[in-house]
């Protein structure tokens, strides 16, 4: 009887893959991790050994996944998250408190379920107070104490312990299924759908389109993103978002093809009651800070 050699994947191989993948750079990906580059490629060089395929090929001046470089991620992936997730139970089981979360509520399906999930079972003794609400109440709330880390977008107003983390563009949305009905020829303003005011990209959307010379119409107002889905997928208007927690019903639009101005990127910022957060708060952003790495903030 013949036995097949085990392969055995070093953890940390595997990390630096995954982060070089995420972060779009193998380069950035070793400055994150105190590594040499030519150390990381060494590890790079050996994980496809061990998979016995490439894992990665150029594309254009970058690389990009093989078929067998997706699927390795996948893996690397979950075995990462389950590694961190036993150090932490291992490490934390005796952290203890009540620690209040605030998130932007593009990010409540996409990423508070698996935070919460981790977070608890590793550390069964903390109470989670998760709330969903807008910019200007997670700022105020994280400047008077009522949050301890909230997760946000830059709207040009600092809090005392701020950390910019990631930037993704605002996009046009509209509906997934027909046309958009508007075109910049056809003299008729633009419908948009868009949060009740005061919201960061309503006020983002009308300014850019009088500086692009379009006019614009307020079509449908919404005290929720679920009803901004609900009306750009039916057709009433377009609005002004971001790539993060689109659901299937609505899609991201050329703004160079339909005549809508292009617009630039929205920095997202972590921050904290603290400068220096309790140790359970300490861990729940680490944890939120991995998940980020994995939700795909741009193309």
């Amino acid at each position: 009887m013949v036995m097949t050699r085990r392969i055995h994947f070093d953890l940390d191989v595997l990390r630096s893959f995954a982060l070089g993948v995420e972060l779009g750079s193998f380069a950035k990906a070793a400055d994150r991790l105190g590594r040499s580059t030519s150390a990381v490629s060494a590890q790079l060089k050996k994980l496809e050994e061990q998979a016995g395929s490439p894992l990665l090929r150029r594309q254009g001046r970058g690389m990009a996944l093989t078929d067998a470089g997706e699927t390795m991620l996948g893996y690397a992936r979950r075995l990462l998250e389950l590694n961190d997730e036993a150090t932490a139970a291992i490490h934390g089981a005796e952290l203890e408190g009540w620690i209040r979360l605030g998130l932007q509520e593009d990010f409540g399906e996409s990423l508070l379920p698996d935070v919460l999930g981790r977070f608890a079972r590793a550390h069964p003794k903390v109470r989670i107070e998760a709330r969903i609400a807008r910019n200007v109440e997670l700022l105020d709330r994280v400047t008077t104490g009522r949050l301890d880390l909230a997760l946000a977008w830059d709207a040009g107003v600092a809090t005392p312990h701020v950390e910019r983390i990631g930037e993704t563009p605002m996009c046009w949305i509209g509906a997934a299924d027909g046309e958009l009905g508007w075109s910049r020829d056809s003299g008729e303003p633009l419908p948009l759908v868009s949060l009740d005011a005061p919201c960061l990209m309503r006020t983002a959307a009308t300014a850019s389109l009088d500086r692009a010379g379009v006019p614009w119409r307020i079509a449908f107002t919404s005290a929720s993103l679920a009803g901004i889905w609900a009306a750009v997928a039916a057709g009433l208007g377009v609005a002004l978002r971001t790539r993060v927690g689109l659901p299937g019903v609505v899609r991201v639009l050329d703004g160079g093809e339909v005549g809508l101005p292009v617009m630039p990127v929205l920095g997202l910022s972590l921050h904290r009651a603290e400068a220096e957060p309790a140790p359970a708060v300490a861990r729940l952003e680490s944890i939120l800070r991995q998940r980020l790495e994995v939700i795909p903030l741009r193309d």
